[in-house]
């Protein structure tokens, strides 16, 4: 569910074809340094500083007086020159072409052999001051040609599903790259539920609002082979992620407020080994379920079941090794399955297998087991594979009007519980998920217009992955008696999508969607909502008399006499039809 590369949500296929892109789109200034006598003039101090001030580079000259700039956006260039012993040059105004090198060969006046004059009629111009900047803070080199060492750089990879579809950065530098993320929406179920609670989804949260879903800044450091990347997360995405994971329910200390406002915070280092080996340890987003967590990179808004039933992220430790330029191997060592602590007795280990020959088609295989992750039963173990397929089977090259491309994305899950009483196989105590979403996408007008239809089902004898309603302000550590989670109780699900987008520049995407979600027990919100008269009790373990106020059980006998004969129910029902709208904005 992440764009896939060196760094995480930026991605070394990305940042490759970020490179690329910028060299196509660069020109460059080239030249050589000489005195009066035309002897060439060494570590002389080059600068370059666009006219409208929205760049600057420096170089120093080459023993024989060579100097260049390789990365310069078109556009009006002034230079100036410092050199020990020579009078300084300055003001000299050059024009760079997109793919042009731009000679300009320059004679310092002064030094062993100083001529009277200066050598450059531009010398006569005012001076601008003198700029520096640390080398940390300079744009990338540009690359020429493909790259083929970097992986995934050797092709366009910005239309897969769960990827980010920039090409470049707005702003970058060696040291900083950043990453701002907005994502505002409008979602209108049809049952219109009263308390406006949308249930069973990780990106629609609630009906007939528009509501600010994500939030986040940060972005990716990296120097002197030194990685780390922090990404904020505020919006509803800081209540509703942890509300999920049933980790903090284990000892003492409030993991979900201390992580509430982390979307990523990782680090580590990065090894010259094969084609590259990164280390990092904190909290980095999960890829099983094949969507990204963040908006903007998805062909939809709502996905699957396959997707929203799993992992957003994990807490540990994560190995990428690049053995070649196609291929990734990323082992996983992790406090558990979405958990900020670790459950029980084994943490969890897991990893990923990500091939892509060429850019036309991604395979990847992710696994986990071992793990102990059942809050209350401690000899229960989980495994899961989830395994994805992106093909795009037509590319129009001259990004016509018409059709510009077609992909589509496959995704299979499957996975259990076993252990201290249940099983993966039969029986009244099986705990099992199976799981399918299909997606096909069509690109018209240039890429600016994309229209996707798809969807998925999930069988879920157990209800294991089944995201708890929530019902009187439930979560993953109090559950809900009006929603049990008992082995063999099944929750059978499918949905469908239609998705339109329109993406008039590489930063915003406006999009209107409309799904359908049918469930073989009722489970959506209906007109009367998930919230009890005079609204939550504080005690969402227990049931509701229909008065008000808890019942002080989580038996329904017990609570029928509580409360006098009288217990509140929700509402649910076994189907949800829904509309929706909003803007998402990557920088």
């Amino acid at each position: 569910m992440l764009a896939i590369g060196l760094v995480p949500g930026a991605g070394a296929a990305e940042s490759a074809a970020q490179a690329l892109g910028a060299a196509k789109a660069s020109g460059a200034i080239v030249g050589v340094v000489t005195n009066s006598a035309k002897a060439p003039v060494g570590l002389a101090t080059v600068t370059a500083v666009r006219v409208d001030g929205s760049g600057i580079r420096a170089t120093v000259s080459g023993s024989d007086g060579t100097y260049s700039f390789a990365d310069l956006p078109p556009g009006k260039w002034s230079l100036t020159l410092q050199a020990d012993g020579y009078k300084d040059l300055a003001g000299i105004q050059l024009d760079v072409l997109s793919s042009k090198a731009t000679r300009h060969d320059v004679v310092l006046a002064g030094g062993p052999a100083a001529a009277p004059a200066l050598a450059s009629a531009a010398a006569a111009a005012p001076a601008p001051p003198v700029q520096t900047v640390p080398d940390a803070l300079t744009a990338p080199e540009a690359t020429s040609g493909v790259d083929n060492f970097t992986p995934f750089a050797f092709g366009d990879f910005t239309w897969l599903n769960g990827s980010p579809r920039n090409h470049q950065p707005v702003f970058d530098t060696k040291f900083f790259t950043p990453d701002i993320r907005f994502d505002a929406s409008f979602i209108q179920e049809l049952a219109k539920p009263k308390d406006h609670t949308i249930v069973g989804s990780t990106e629609a949260f609630r009906s007939g609002e528009v509501q600010l879903e994500q939030v986040s800044f940060g972005g990716d450091f990296h120097w002197d082979n030194v990685r780390a990347r922090f990404l904020s997360m505020f919006g509803m995405f800081a209540t509703t992620t942890p509300r999920n994971d049933a980790s903090a329910g284990v000892g003492q200390w409030d993991l979900r407020d201390a992580y509430r406002y982390l979307s990523e915070a990782n680090a580590g280092y990065h090894f010259d080994v094969s084609h590259g080996l990164n280390i990092d340890a904190g909290i980095f987003v999960s890829y099983i379920g094949l969507f990204s967590y963040y908006n903007f990179d998805n062909w939809t808004y709502q996905p699957s079941y396959v997707s929203s039933n799993t992992p957003w992220f994990f807490n540990g430790i994560r190995i990428q090794w690049f053995p070649t330029n196609t291929l990734k191997i990323e082992p996983w060592i992790i406090n558990g399955w979405q958990s900020y602590a670790r459950f029980n007795g084994h943490m969890g280990f897991g990893g990923q297998i990500l091939w892509q020959p060429n850019d036309s088609l991604k395979l990847v295989f992710n696994n986990y087991g071992i793990g102990e992750d059942n809050l209350g039963l401690p000899h229960t173990e989980r495994i899961h594979t989830d395994d994805s397929i992106e093909v795009k089977y037509y590319d129009n090259k001259d990004n016509g009007a018409g059709i510009s491309k077609m992909a589509f994305s496959y995704t299979f899950d499957w996975g259990c519980q076993y252990g201290g009483g249940l099983n993966c196989t039969g029986g009244p105590n099986r705990s099992e998920f199976f799981g399918m979403m299909l997606y096909n996408r069509v690109w018209f007008d240039h890429d600016r217009l994309a229209l996707t239809l798809g969807g998925g089902f999930m069988s879920n004898p157990g209800r294991y992955l089944t995201l708890l309603p929530p019902i009187n302000g439930a979560d993953a550590v109090s559950g809900s008696p009006y929603f049990t989670e008992n082995p063999g109780q099944t929750a059978n699900m499918w949905d469908t999508t239609l998705n339109l987008q329109y993406m008039p520049k590489e930063w915003i995407t406006f999009w209107t969607e409309v799904g359908f979600r049918h469930s073989n027990v009722p489970y959506f919100s209906g007109p009367g909502g998930v919230t009890p008269p005079g609204g939550n009790t504080g005690s969402p373990g227990n049931y509701v008399c229909s008065a008000g106020g808890s019942a002080g059980t989580s038996d329904l006998p017990t609570a029928l006499s509580n409360c006098g004969g009288s217990v509140w129910f929700p509402d649910l029902q076994k189907t949800q039809t829904s509309w929706s709208a909003g803007i998402l904005v990557k920088f």
